[in-house]
């Protein structure tokens, strides 16, 4: 029916949170709202009920939209393996391993499929909230655009162009993309709007007239800085380095680190202080430390080794709580094998041999959403890995699986030592339940004397952060103009 596109001046601009925001926006006002991203460059993923892949981002935004997330939300994923390689994710399943020209020259065969899918969406929804991916003015990139104009002119969308003035020069970048693009992409560009803004607003005024003199193109909005507890954008995460609360919990933040928002609901607690090291001078003494997921499990390892950060975590796993998710449950173990170099050109690697367990990474990634327990401890998430764990004598399984993409199992995930302190897991997002976060910090809390608490639900919480969000946008932004934009581009009078 009707959709708009937000594209930027560049990446990291705030183009996934004002997506998040419209979505919210327009359901709150009874209208049925999609978001739509066709390519996406995260190692940030998800997997959906049905047991696809796509970017955590879509999945934010299909929640502020009220929607279960779907791959046909995000049909193109690029997860980096280095700086030249991908894997790329097609309708949420694995396609092909890639580098960047190799990726270039397939977008030709992709286009139309994206035009035909988001023609489906386009049939099923009141309004479709479309985000671009960097910037439309990457002029080189033009010939096979998919993501910012080609997808524009492909699906006929009207365009909002956002600029980021927190990093200096939006005026500039705001013109300077305008006068990049060519006549027809100028003619789909129907409002500016400046995001993160810190300031007295009549001071900026000005330059807004200059600027519209100059591009001849109405601001829609000027977005003020803000902090909510929500995801950050993919690639504009902020690695914490300091401590800051009681509970001191140091994540590594390994070369090809994955799926960071697995600490989002730890960060949320109030005496808890995440931070993210990568030295064995920011060790410290730390109540716990994750080890977390990896888009290059071996290499990270090597990584590791060569830093020194392997020697300190194993001095500190001898008294202290180590947590490993997916490759870093994998890093704990013996060894990895890697006899199809799905990750790497080393085809084993000694691991730490922290937990008895070994891992070979195998042609098939596992995909699945799941639901699991140990005792009274109830924990959901989703399984993205290429590798599957041996026990050895000395480890036993963490978690009983019950539940895979809504299919009863009964099967056992990760591991634990003997003693109990040093802990794996397949499960992405595990600290999001609320009895495996309440469990793991009570244990720290009684500890070091402070009192025990209740963990939030991390769920209702986000959606409390995602209406206050929806708020401030709709507070600084002329929704009247949105509302045009989509109208006079569509031809619906009834909106």
């Amino acid at each position: 029916m009707a959709k708009i596109m937000l594209q930027g001046t560049g990446s990291s601009v705030g183009k996934s949170i004002i997506v998040t925001a419209l979505c919210r926006i327009f359901k709150q006002d009874g209208y049925s709202v999609c978001p739509f991203k066709s390519q996406n460059m995260s190692l940030n993923s998800y997997i959906t009920l049905s047991g696809g892949e796509m970017g955590r981002a879509q999945v934010l935004q299909a929640y502020a939209a009220g929607l279960e997330p779907e791959v046909y939300m995000n049909p193109i994923l690029l997860k980096p393996t280095s700086d030249k390689k991908s894997q790329i994710i097609v309708n949420g399943k694995v396609y092909k391993n890639a580098t960047a020209m190799e990726y270039h020259n397939m977008k030709f065969k992709f286009k139309e499929m994206i035009k035909s899918q988001f023609k489906s969406i386009e049939e099923k929804f009141d309004i479709v909230v479309i985000e671009g991916a960097g910037s439309p003015a990457e002029i080189n990139l033009r010939d096979r655009d998919i993501v910012n104009m080609g997808l524009a002119e492909s699906v006929n969308s009207p365009v909002i162009l956002v600029g980021d003035i927190d990093k200096g020069g939006v005026f500039a970048s705001l013109a300077g993309t305008m006068l990049l693009l060519k006549n027809e992409e100028k003619n789909r560009v129907k409002g500016t709007l400046i995001n993160k803004f810190r300031g007295d607003l009549d001071i900026l005024k000005p330059g807004i007239d200059m600027l519209y003199d100059i591009i001849k193109v109405p601001c829609a909005g000027v977005i003020p800085y803000f902090n909510l507890n929500l995801e950050d954008e993919d690639g504009a995460i902020s690695f914490n380095r300091k401590i800051t609360s009681a509970i001191d919990i140091a994540v590594i933040k390994l070369p090809h680190i994955s799926n960071f928002t697995d600490f989002d609901a730890l960060k949320n607690e109030k005496d808890v202080s995440v931070r993210f090291i990568s030295s064995k001078q920011e060790f410290k003494n730390p109540d716990i430390v994750i080890i977390p997921g990896s888009k290059n499990t071996i290499d990270d390892l090597i990584k590791l080794r060569e830093s020194g950060l392997e020697d300190c975590i194993k001095e500190y796993s001898k008294t202290g709580i180590l947590i490993g998710i997916c490759g870093g449950y994998q890093i704990l173990g013996n060894s990895i094998k890697d006899p199809y170099g799905v990750e790497s050109d080393s085809e084993k690697i000694q691991g730490m041999k922290l937990l008895d367990v070994d891992t070979i990474l195998e042609k098939q990634k596992v995909t699945t959403r799941v639901k699991a327990k140990n005792k009274d401890i109830s924990v959901y998430g989703y399984e993205i890995h290429m590798g599957i764990c041996k026990y050895g004598k000395r480890a036993m399984p963490l978690f009983k699986i019950v539940d895979k993409n809504g299919n009863k199992v009964n099967l056992d995930d990760g591991a634990v030592n003997l003693k109990g302190n040093i802990m794996g897991t397949y499960i992405h997002g595990v600290f999001d339940s609320p009895d495996f976060r309440e469990y793991i910090l009570n244990k720290v809390r009684i500890e070091k004397g402070l009192q025990t608490q209740k963990s939030l639900d991390y769920r209702k919480f986000r959606e409390e952060q995602i209406d206050k969000l929806a708020d401030i946008v709709r507070k600084n932004i002329d929704m009247k103009f949105i509302y045009q934009i989509i109208r006079s581009q569509n031809g619906n009078q009834e909106m």
